[in-house]
């Protein structure tokens, strides 16, 4: 969970009132959507937004989930997550990190797996559908985002 990613967007989230439970601490469950929210600026900024991936045939489902807290917040707190991308050839590979937007202080790191399933099919995709891995890849590019490929036979 600790990868930098090779792109990241990053969105800002002011915990609203029925995010805490009755000791006034965000409840954990609460944090997968901030996640989520972050996942889908870095989709769209990508170009593979949520109209993208309807369009394309298939489904994203999560198939693995790791958070890890690092510390507790409260109602108002102006929290910062980041989304960055870290694998999409083989399956959707997202590691985030959530921050206190004042201090910087670490809130929860996390790491989300999504696989490419067709809807038609019901089968999952290994490796990602090559219109997505391109998708991806050019949106790269135009961030000037160079990927190092594996030499063959290194």
């Amino acid at each position: 969970m600790r990868e930098p990613g090779v792109v990241a967007a990053e969105i800002e989230v002011v915990v609203p009132f029925h995010d805490v439970d009755l000791a006034q601490v965000v409840w954990h469950g609460h944090y997968l959507k901030y996640l989520e929210n972050a996942r889908w600026a870095l989709m769209d900024q990508l170009g593979v937004g949520l109209a993208a991936m309807l369009d394309s045939g298939f489904g994203w489902p999560v198939v693995d989930l790791q958070v890890k807290y690092l510390r507790l917040t409260r109602y108002a707190d102006r929290l910062r997550v980041r989304a960055a991308l870290v694998d999409w050839e083989s399956r959707l590979t997202i590691v985030y990190l959530v921050t206190d937007a004042a201090s910087g202080e670490r809130v929860a790191r996390a790491q989300t797996r999504q696989v490419a399933v067709d809807t038609a099919t019901g089968l999952l995709q290994f490796p990602s559908p090559p219109a997505f891995v391109a998708a991806i890849e050019a949106a790269l590019a135009r961030a000037g985002v160079s990927v190092p490929r594996p030499v063959p036979g290194a």
